[in-house]
């Protein structure tokens, strides 16, 4: 059964508060656990013995198992109810960790990371879909920064948080970190969600072929997406097969979604424009959220040298500007179009990758700061009226399956994005290498000036000074080309965002009321 829509200007229930804080809890640290690994897969290589190959699959199994839950939770939740669904996943995600936590070989790690991102992904649409039904429109302002800020947040400071518990203690400590709060959301959710009940009957008509086909699609193309840009795309033989997997179900999936009498998947909730505009906005925000917080730490780590720790403080600044504007966007989304706050949070968006495309060798923390701000704060004014245009105008019933498509696209936005940007960083890197060896040649005089300087450098340095001269002259001359493909790629962030800033009019002004009001 669905829960009873709430009167538009009802008081908030205390114990429905309480429970939805704990919730929001899980919901983080199922975020989190995306990117918690990801500025400590060097010491988890290391403490499983694990090739250069292997290791990328600790991150990449936990995403395509998620991306495959998040739109499965919708069905689940109707089936087992909004507690029991918490539930499982909570204690689920709880003893994935542990499991991750005692692997003693990657294949181990690489299958529970999958169990854990599985049973754990059916947290984050489960909290969007209790927020839009169980609290009246009028407090949306109070709960909807609560799981913007949530949902951005976990991402950007997961290598940060990843990197002070390997460097403080170990990798073990990236899930046992998981056991104390999981306990606690499991069994507090139990004690007080109570929303709606179960509909065991739903089960009788379960879309098995359908599930089978969105498995199959989903994962491959994250597969495809992930393993892509390191591996030139179809020219693996691996990537080409799951392509023509992935292309086979997507047919087979859409089919089943239009004919099964209960499909896996409701995909008629983008007949709403508000709800299809939002998650095209919510695609393209996750290429905003997901590749920043990867282009970012790259260059700190390839051209400045920096630790996992080093990154981490320096990219802790958006997230002290997201926790700022959070309760501000919040204020703004309940007097403000949420057209012009979409506007001014693309805009800002716009504006700090704009600043990057100046980037060089020798920026830090403080040529990062102005961007890093203006991303943070973007975020934020992003998020908030997005989630209130997608979800805020459907009716309770079509809630919780609409919840689990739109932070799909959120992922999706986020996988797409990496896979673009991966492509267009290789290949302009490339691009640029080939115009650079073209101007340093031998009958360059410039250059061969520039050798001789830093041959005379180094003539008091054991080893050949000429050859030494030689290499780093290579070396300047890579990361000056690395540096002119992350200009490229920041312009083409900038042009993206211009565009869904310009894009935002196309939006309808959501009525006042909510999904109470709409779903009459």
């Amino acid at each position: 059964m669905a829960a009873t829509p709430v009167p538009a200007d009802a008081p908030i229930d205390r114990r429905r508060m309480v429970a939805f804080v704990c919730m929001v809890f899980g919901m983080f640290m199922a975020i989190l656990d995306i990117q918690i690994v990801s500025a400590s897969l060097a010491e988890i290589q290391a403490g499983l013995s694990a090739s250069a190959d292997e290791i990328p699959w600790v991150q990449t199994s936990y995403l395509i198992a998620e991306v495959i839950s998040i739109p499965l939770s919708g069905t689940l939740s109707r089936v087992l109810s909004t507690r029991w669904m918490f539930v499982i996943s909570a204690g689920g995600f709880t003893l994935m960790s542990l499991m991750c936590a005692t692997s003693s070989s990657i294949g181990e790690m690489i299958v529970w990371r999958a169990a854990q991102g599985f049973i754990g992904g059916g947290m984050i649409p489960t909290v969007f879909a209790s927020a839009f039904t169980i609290f009246p429109a009028s407090k949306r302002s109070i709960v909807s920064p609560m799981i913007g800020l949530v949902a951005t947040l976990a991402p950007t400071i997961g290598p940060t948080v990843g990197g002070y518990l390997t460097d403080l203690f170990n990798w073990h400590w990236l899930f046992l970190v998981n056991i104390v709060p999981g306990i606690f959301v499991t069994v507090s959710t139990y004690l007080l969600v109570d929303f709606d009940k179960p509909n065991l009957d739903l089960l009788k008509r379960f879309d098995w072929t359908g599930l089978a086909l969105m498995a199959a699609f989903l994962g491959c193309l994250e597969y495809v997406l992930e393993e892509g840009p390191t591996h030139d795309w179809f020219q693996e033989e691996a990537i080409f097969l799951a392509a023509i997997v992935c292309g086979v179900a997507c047919i087979g999936f859409f089919w089943r979604a239009f004919t099964a009498e209960q499909p896996i998947v409701d995909l008629r909730a983008f007949s709403d424009r508000n709800f299809a505009g939002g998650c095209l906005f919510s695609f393209v925000m996750g290429i905003g959220l997901y590749g920043l917080t990867y282009l970012y730490p790259v260059y700190l780590g390839r051209v400045r040298g920096y630790s996992a720790l080093q990154i981490g403080e320096t990219m802790f600044v958006s997230g002290l500007c997201m926790f700022a504007t959070a309760p501000i966007a919040g204020r703004l989304s309940g007097k403000v179009d949420p057209r012009i706050m979409m506007a001014i949070g693309f805009t800002g968006f716009a504006a700090g990758t704009w600043i990057v495309t100046g980037i060089t060798k020798d920026w830090d923390f403080y040529e990062l700061l102005l961007p890093q701000v203006l991303r943070g704060c973007s975020l934020m004014l992003c998020m908030i009226p997005i989630n209130n245009i997608a979800l805020g105008t459907l009716p309770p019933a079509r809630m919780k399956n609409a919840s689990g498509l739109y932070n799909l696209t959120r992922n999706l936005g986020g996988a797409v994005g990496l896979a673009l940007i991966n492509t267009a960083l290789n290949d302009r890197w490339d691009l640029h290498l080939a115009r650079l060896h073209e101007r340093f040649t031998w009958t360059n005089p410039m250059v061969l000036e520039r050798l001789e300087s830093m041959a005379k450098g180094f003539s008091g340095l054991a080893g050949n000074p000429d050859a030494m001269a030689l290499k780093a002259m290579m070396n300047t001359v890579r990361i000056q080309g690395l540096l002119m493909s992350f200009s490229d790629v920041f312009l083409i962030l900038t042009v993206l965002f211009v565009l869904m800033a310009c894009a935002t009019p196309l939006i309808r002004r959501p009525r006042p009321g909510g999904a109470g009001a709409d779903a009459h």
